[in-house]
């Protein structure tokens, strides 16, 4: 270990590049990892989905586009399409103190960002489900077809 900490400064000193990307990567990771942990919205797995809707049973509201939704959704979900979404509206305030899991197709398409809305309007838990339906689906949990 001491020979380690002796030739590292001249290592660093032949490699600065690889260094400086070292250190930037390094700084990456740490604001990615703090901004999770100081996040207001939770991201689940199919099975930390599971645990909630078994235990709290939340508000599931699903942002995929109305084909993809009639297709596969998680049961019990509701479609809402991100134009007419409205954390506001009369009667999504009344669950506020719910548990509220935002979901769409992939994880990549508008959940992250209806969840920093639901955050805003005053919701205490709001979830994300990480990598969306397609997540559940690849869980092998079951999936509901159709409008409702």
């Amino acid at each position: 270990m001491q020979d380690f900490l002796h030739k590292l400064p001249q290592f660093i000193g032949n490699h600065v590049a690889l260094a400086a990307l070292f250190a930037v990567l390094l700084a990456a990771l740490i604001v990615v990892q703090l901004g999770e942990l100081f996040s207001k919205t939770k991201v689940l797995t199919p099975a930390g989905l599971t645990q909630i809707i078994n235990r709290d049973n939340p508000l599931l509201i699903d942002l995929s586009a109305i084909t993809d939704f009639e297709k596969m959704h998680v049961p019990g979900a509701r479609h809402v399409s991100m134009s007419q979404f409205d954390p506001e509206n009369k009667d999504l305030a009344k669950a506020r103190e719910l548990p509220v899991v935002v979901m769409d197709k992939d994880g990549n398409g508008n959940s992250a960002k209806a969840a920093q809305r639901l955050v805003k309007a005053g919701f205490q838990k709001v979830y994300t489900l990480g990598g969306g339906v397609l997540s559940w689906q690849q869980a092998q949990l079951p999936v509901a077809k159709g409008n409702k």
